[in-house]
């Protein structure tokens, strides 16, 4: 039985993997022991909670959490993660929610540069020609295409935690007068009809509201909203309970009130999952109350849908979470936390609002838990006094009460002044930090004089490597591959999906596909076979998920005689420098320390035997194929420490391949050199190739064009004009890293394609620039 790869590939990596088998017996009585289980121990725990593990240099340092490390990142994510770096704990910014930046407060500038016209399967393809990409940036993540310009959303975007206190100390101090004010600020003063208060369909990602299109929220359930709202459009106040189950907080009690404040709906749920605390102190929920309730949560999406009609508008306080746990989508809302809005992205509670301003108790101590349906009907008369007083008689009214201003004359809302703003690029300026964008003249909001527009990249990089200092913030947007035309969507030949397709033969006459998975599936998650009669013999293309499950078939199944046949390997143009793009992933800094091994369901050789093929144990029974990560964490624990294991199976199927996660590379090198102890185990080896980023090589880098049929485009020369192309971007982006101060964070971001014709994610790169990155003398911090 033979496996038809690039043969060179295999030669090589069997042969590195023999030679370093040798050495490591020679040094094998010299081996230091692995380090004591407690010191392992407290390193994984660290890795696993996103700390910084010990023994790590005092430099920034940016990783990706390991349970978001294969889920793409949104815009709003990227932005979470530039205002931490750029504002830290110090002015009330919070760490990322995906990922951890180390000693921000080391963090000397922030630089972005956006790569239009490239997404995540162009940097997989054309992998070899990007090699400073590839070597100098250490963190990928999959990106998720933005559908609005993603400079003007790193500039005008809000730093919602922003600190109050951190702001004022460098701003004018207190407002002068209600213009300053942030409801005036953000509605003005004059009256206006209640759709001025509604939220856009931005502000409602940005405030992580359910929007129908986004992922994470494909189960929830959308109403029959009409296109648009109108000012006659009636009012519903909404409130829910919740509780804590085993999948986190579900809907327990949902309260529907109208516009008369007549209560439409007032129900208890029964959650799907296993409570673990009824919450009965806010929620007012008991074990007994929900015993004998049968109301599912489909149950209330179905009457919501019925009472609601097409153009409702939903209020609520802090109706996020509401929307969230009842699994719905509507898309007009209303927020009374965002209409009596504080300075800084504060929130009044509603507790408050109701006193001050409806003169109304609520939540009070002597009453277990809330109440939703009084909770439901304070937002709605909020949101209707609102409407009716607008913003400026509110101000004056109760702005003493609520945001401590006092009452001034009328004479002030007449001289307009410098209005304090949450943007991004304003707490920025006010803080006394430079922040510029250069690249393609775009509509951003941002001062002309911290803009600079170029026609070409390379202007571009030569002005900015003439600044004399850096500014603080700074984004370079790179458009050149943006006006090279697009061919027509076809299959391109020189695909990362070849690298992971291995052709089998001549095979036994009558052979099935399903003998043919079962036999490849021992190296790797197999994703497709197809059996091909067109040549006078029976050969097998097999399609694998992971590069690594295509190496070791060729390590393992290659050479095997099938009635005396030896295998025959067609070799085609595309892949002429597999090798070497195998060698440059085996060697990239993603894939340090990591190690991928597999289980195959018995240790055998193969013969024919009739029309089939069948499996002969070697050496006794055969063990147990099952993997988990107990087992996998014993067995390789004497080679290091090992800090994570990825087990990779299908659905409803038992694991039998895996990737781990050494604490370095010493433990990989070891367990690399011990091939034949681990096979005694009926464990297979070798480097993982896959970068972690990814859940599935041919997935997740081939573009969703190459998936809709058509034409297939041989590679030539249009290969290898866009890898001079690349090669050239890339050196520009070396370049522009080196001339950068040392501490900036660095991220270069391949936006992908949210077009009709195709949707290919993008990918964020990011690393921050340490003191090995300067070849030459880079500019200081403006």
């Amino acid at each position: 039985m033979n496996s038809e790869h690039a043969g060179s590939i295999t030669r090589e990596t069997s042969g590195e993997l023999s030679s370093a088998a040798q050495a490591c017996n020679r040094r094998k009585r010299k081996r230091v022991a692995p380090p004591e289980a407690p010191a392992g121990a407290k390193r994984s725990q660290a890795v696993r909670e996103g700390e910084d593990p010990p023994g790590r240099g005092r430099s920034p340092r940016i990783s990706v959490l390991p349970d978001r490390l294969r889920q793409a990142i949104t815009a709003s994510e990227l932005t979470e993660l530039l205002h931490y770096a750029a504002l830290g704990k110090a002015a009330g910014v919070k760490q990322p929610s995906w990922c951890r930046l180390h000693r921000q407060k080391r963090v000397k500038a922030v630089n972005v540069v956006i790569v239009e016209g490239l997404t995540q399967a162009h940097f997989y393809e054309h992998y070899l020609a990007l090699r400073h990409l590839r070597t100098s940036y250490s963190t990928r993540v999959t990106f998720t295409p933005s559908p609005s310009d993603l400079a003007s959303e790193i500039f005008s975007g809000e730093v919602l935690e922003m600190d109050a206190a951190s702001l004022r100390q460098t701003s004018n101090g207190r407002h002068k007068a209600p213009m300053t004010h942030p409801v005036i600020t953000k509605f003005g003063t004059q009256r206006r009809g209640l759709t001025a208060y509604l939220l856009t369909e931005e502000e409602m990602i940005k405030r992580r509201y359910p929007v129908k299109g986004l992922p994470g929220f494909e189960e929830f359930v959308c109403t029959d909203c009409a296109d648009c709202a109108t000012d006659g459009s009636p009012l519903y106040g909404v409130d829910c309970e919740m509780v804590h189950t085993v999948r986190g907080y579900e809907l327990a009690r949902v309260s529907l009130v109208d516009s008369d404040g007549n209560c439409l709906l007032d129900d208890l749920v029964k959650p799907h999952n296993r409570i673990l605390d009824y919450l009965t102190r806010f929620s007012g929920i008991t074990r007994a109350m929900l015993q004998p309730i049968t109301t599912s949560l489909r149950d209330v999406q179905v009457k919501l849908r019925k009472l609601l009609p097409s153009n409702a508008v939903l209020v609520g306080h802090s109706l996020e979470n509401d929307l969230v746990a009842l699994k719905l989508i509507h898309r007009h809302v209303m927020d009374t936390s965002l209409l009596y809005r504080r300075d800084f992205g504060q929130r009044f509670k509603l507790k408050v609002l109701a006193e001050v301003v409806l003169e109304r108790q609520i939540q009070t101590e002597d009453k277990t838990g809330h109440n939703p349906v009084e909770d439901a009907t304070a937002a709605l008369d909020l949101a209707q006094y609102f409407i009716k007083m607008g913003p400026s008689q509110l101000v004056e009214r109760h702005g003493e009460e609520l945001w401590g201003y006092a009452t001034v004359d009328e004479a002030a809302f007449c001289e307009p002044e410098a209005q304090p703003s949450l943007r991004f690029v304003d707490v920025l300026q006010t803080l006394g930090r430079s922040v510029a964008y250069s690249g393609r003249r775009s509509d951003l909001q941002l001062d002309l004089s911290s803009q600079q527009w170029h026609k070409s990249d390379k202007a571009l990089l030569a002005s900015f490597r003439r600044r004399i200092k850096c500014p603080f913030l700074s984004v370079l947007r790179f458009s050149s591959l943006s006006d090279r035309p697009r061919p027509a969507p076809l299959r391109d030949a020189r695909s990362p999906r070849d690298m992971c397709v291995a052709f089998a033969g001549p095979l036994p006459a009558g052979v099935s596909e399903r003998e043919v998975r079962r036999l490849f599936g021992g190296c790797g998650a197999v994703r497709s076979v197809r059996l091909l009669g067109s040549t006078v013999r029976v050969h097998a293309e097999v399609e694998f998920e992971q590069l690594e499950g295509a190496v070791l078939a060729l390590q393992v199944l290659n050479g095997r005689d099938v009635r005396g046949q030896p295998i025959k390997r067609p070799v085609n143009e595309s892949m002429l420098d597999l090798d070497l793009t195998l060698d440059a992933l085996m060697h990239d800094g993603t894939n340090a320390g990591r190690l991928y091994a597999a289980r195959p369901r018995r240790r055998a050789h193969l013969s024919a035997r009739g029309n089939g093929l069948v499996s002969h144990e070697v050496n006794g029974a055969s063990r147990p194929d099952q993997l988990s990560e107990e087992a996998i964490r014993e067995t390789f624990a004497r080679f290091g420490a090992v800090d994570r294991v990825v087990l990779a199976a299908g659905p409803a199927r038992r694991a039998r391949h895996a990737h781990i996660s050494f604490g370095g590379p010493a433990g990989k090198e070891a367990a690399l050199c011990s091939p034949e102890d681990l096979q005694k185990e009926n464990y297979l080896v070798c480097p993982s190739l896959t970068p972690p980023h990814l859940s599935s090589w041919v997935a997740a880098t081939t573009s969703g064009a190459a998936d809709t049929g058509g034409e297939e485009r041989p590679p030539g020369s249009q290969d290898q004009e866009m890898d001079l192309v690349l090669g050239k971007l890339d050196r520009r982006l070396r370049k522009l890293l080196r001339y950068l101060p040392e501490g900036t964070l660095s991220v270069v971001v391949l936006p992908g394609d949210a077009s009709d014709r195709a949707n290919c994610p993008g990918l964020c790169l990011m690393e921050v620039k340490t003191e090995k990155d300067e070849a030459e003398p880079a500019l200081t911090v403006q």
